[in-house]
């Protein structure tokens, strides 16, 4: 079902609940659904827009090789993976990932599986990310191998790994 639907549809059960408890007027009843279904459609709205707008510019950012791999955060099932787990890029580009399913989610890079002489803690970006589409990225200029996990999704077993060329 459509949004437009659904508000229909939930403002029909709203009216008639408060009519059923005949403690309002017909007009009193319009008015309070009236100012519910405004206050979520405009919700609904911003976080459509917010999530078309992280989705324009991954596609611009992907289409113009602003970066050499994508990674999704969580599978398109549900599950708590990166997708792909393995990427392999060429030194000097980058590694975006996006949040995907099964949210939230960050990438933290294991100290004890980066190159010798790379900073864990730089690469990482720990803050959670809560929204679909939300994005991060890292670039990568000494090649090796840089192993990483999801904080929240460790014990799960959701990690992945970079291999810079």
């Amino acid at each position: 079902p459509s949004l437009t639907t659904s508000l229909q549809t939930y403002k029909q059960q709203i009216y008639t609940k408060m009519l059923s408890t005949k403690s309002c007027t017909r007009m009193t009843a319009r008015k309070a659904v009236s100012k519910t279904t405004t206050r979520q459609t405009v919700t609904r709205a911003a976080f459509d827009v917010k999530k078309a707008a992280a989705t324009t510019a991954l596609s611009f950012a992907v289409a113009f090789g602003a970066n050499a791999a994508t990674v999704k955060l969580g599978a398109d099932g549900g599950g708590l993976a990166f997708v792909p787990s393995t990427v392999t890029i060429k030194k000097g580009e980058s590694v975006t990932w996006v949040n995907n399913a099964a949210y939230p989610h960050n990438v933290v890079f294991d100290e004890d599986a980066v190159p010798a002489g790379i900073n864990a803690d730089k690469l990482s970006h720990e803050d959670l990310l809560n929204g679909p589409g939300d994005s991060v990225s890292t670039k990568f200029d000494t090649p090796g191998t840089y192993e990483y996990y999801c904080e929240p999704h460790q014990g799960a077993g959701m990690q992945g790994k970079v291999v810079v060329e």
